[in-house]
């Protein structure tokens, strides 16, 4: 279960290195606007929210992998913090932008949490 947990955990991982890329720098591209169906004009405008946006993302991601590389108790607890961070964001997004967050970055999250628990 272990080794479940480590790709599950790391797929999560590779998500939010997705998106950071997806919100910080293909934002104004085609693959960015086609995500929420912006033209350009609106999609200029809300660049800069889109990158902070995507830069939190990539704090989640880089504390997934220190939690896969790190040692335990401390790769445990930080799995379990940032997993669960990851679950209330995409709660939150889904509460307040839309419902698809719930599955596309919620869902994930507490499969990988569920693992790394059962896991332990």
């Amino acid at each position: 279960m272990e080794a479940v947990a480590g790709v599950l955990v790391g797929l999560v991982a590779a998500l939010h290195l997705y998106i950071l890329v997806l919100e910080m720098f293909l934002w104004q591209r085609k693959q960015g606007r086609s995500l929420h169906g912006f033209d350009a004009e609106l999609a200029l405008a809300t660049a800069p929210l889109a990158a902070n946006q995507g830069l939190y993302n990539g704090f989640l991601a880089a504390g997934l992998v220190w939690g896969l590389i790190a040692g335990d108790p401390t790769g445990f607890r930080a799995q379990v913090f940032f997993l669960s961070c990851v679950i209330v964001a995409g709660v939150y997004g889904a509460a307040t932008a839309n419902r698809r967050i719930l599955v596309a970055q919620a869902l994930p999250g507490a499969l990988a949490l569920a693992a790394v628990l059962i896991a332990r």
